[in-house]
């Protein structure tokens, strides 16, 4: 493997200069294919994550075909103008010139993906590189066997080698293609994987992008439309088994709020999933968990916490066989709880009651700062204050999750949760190298004001330059 690993990248090595050089129209054509293609083998992505999650083929169209598809026209229809050259400003010390940001591609782009959402979060960095003119090896998660082995034949349609690869394999075989020198590592994944990442790219100094995790805080103050926040934050928590990035890891509300809150989110539950544990368990519309270490792990979690006062007020059911773990809601949790240490990615919430609001920032700040952060509420000035007193990659108010799926907003964490951001043009700029390009015009020298012998007069001139320009 490692013999095939090192020919791949070096074929790529070579192509680099052809496909960095390629014009906007050649990638758009690309794009196109990749597109239909998705659309043609639907049914066969369907399948395989239905292989690996147990996942409803609505719930994949929506969480990984959808997105896919959104990000690739909204590619298509402004690449043309993100190629262009960006022209800026020119200072009047430099009049008689006109300077420009140039995008180039970075060259050669390794791409980690993550196992949640397996598809989406590999094809969407995939789409960027693509469209920045890159060449790319890609490495599915080995958790999901058989959608890495649709996009393993997927991409290998559609591109030759030398331009876009895919490798499948356990971790050694992403550990070795981290010791190849990668212009960019684009990695999806956990925080502590994460710096083993950096770490590599450090070495050949490559730039990373790196898309972690983290606990979510969902805020629900004392005038937040109960009916639409247990509405949306059930759907936030609990699509894919709650094993989503930015799913609301947990819920912080108005000690108010509480009973209520919980009592309609019991409803949203058996109306969505079934009325009792067993016709949750046999629902069509609920995913399972990627593996039994998750489940036993999850087991674990959820035992202690009721050990250290938890209360479960539905779900904690949980079947080894079929890696299922119902939607469980937790109350009575406090903030030193084993459940509040770690991202849970599964469909657990624990629920936090607060009574003023710097209790929100006591618990928020003591913990890294989150991929994403969520508020339901109307009342401006408490949002506002919300918002100044803490940090997240993005945030959504009043809803959940949707800010992914405006391309026109960057997508990525801050600090543990991530670096650097993606989607639309953000993603294209990413996976692009901007270069500086200053021209000198015949019209003016300005320069020469500035050469030596520094005479008193040139002198003035660095003076009034330094004092008025």
């Amino acid at each position: 493997m490692e013999q095939q690993l090192l020919e791949v990248f070096n074929k790529q090595k070579e192509n680099r200069w052809a496909i960095s050089q390629t014009g906007a129209e050649d990638r758009i054509n690309k794009l196109t294919s990749l597109r239909d293609s998705i659309i043609a083998r639907q049914a066969e992505l369907q399948q395989a994550i239905y292989d690996d999650f147990g996942k409803n083929p609505s719930e994949t169209d929506l969480t990984e075909v959808f997105p896919t598809i959104s990000e690739i026209n909204h590619t298509i229809s402004h690449l043309r103008s993100w190629m262009r050259p960006t022209k800026v400003k020119t200072p009047l010390t430099l009049f008689g010139t006109t300077s420009y940001v140039r995008y180039e591609a970075r060259g050669l782009v390794l791409i980690l993906s993550p196992w949640n959402y397996p598809f989406n979060l590999l094809i969407n960095p995939l789409v960027a590189a693509i469209a920045a003119g890159n060449c790319v090896i890609v490495k599915p998660s080995s958790k999901v066997p058989h959608t890495s082995k649709f996009i393993k034949s997927f991409l290998g349609d559609l591109f030759d080698e030398n331009e876009v690869a895919v490798f499948e394999g356990s971790s050694q075989v992403s550990n070795k293609l981290l010791e190849f020198p990668f212009d960019h590592i684009f990695f999806t994944g956990s925080p502590r994987i994460g710096k083993v990442v950096m770490e590599a790219a450090s070495k050949n100094l490559a730039t990373v992008t790196l898309e972690l995790g983290g606990k979510s805080p969902v805020i629900v103050d004392q005038s937040a439309d109960l009916e639409k926040a247990a509405e949306r934050i059930m759907w936030g928590k609990f699509i894919n088994a709650g094993q989503t990035c930015v799913a609301p890891d947990y819920l912080l509300i108005h000690k108010s709020r509480e009973s209520e809150f919980i009592s309609r989110a019991k409803k949203i539950i058996a109306a969505r999933y079934g009325e009792t544990e067993t016709d949750r368990k046999e629902s069509k519309c609920f995913a399972r968990l990627v593996s039994e270490g998750s489940l036993t792990n999850l087991k674990a979690i959820l035992d202690k916490s009721v050990e250290q006062g938890a209360k479960i007020e539905i779900g904690g059911e949980f079947d080894q066989d079929s890696r299922f773990l119902s939607p469980t809601l937790l109350s009575g949790v406090k903030n030193d709880s084993c459940i509040m240490e770690d991202e849970i990615f599964g469909p657990i919430l624990p629920i936090i009651t607060y009574e003023k609001t710097d209790e929100i920032f006591d618990i928020i700040r003591q913990r890294e700062k989150p991929l994403a952060l969520y508020i339901f509420s109307e009342d401006e000035s408490k949002v506002e204050k919300i918002m100044s007193g803490t940090t997240a990659g993005g945030t959504c108010i009043n809803s959940l999750i949707l800010h992914l799926a405006n391309p026109d907003l960057p997508f990525g964490g801050v600090g543990n949760s991530g670096m650097g951001n993606y989607h639309g043009l953000f993603g294209f700029r990413t996976l692009s190298h901007e270069r500086a390009v200053l021209k000198q015009t015949k019209i003016f020298d300005s320069l020469k004001l500035f050469y030596p012998p520094y005479t008193p007069t040139v002198k003035k001139m660095i003076q009034f330059a330094t004092k008025y320009l």
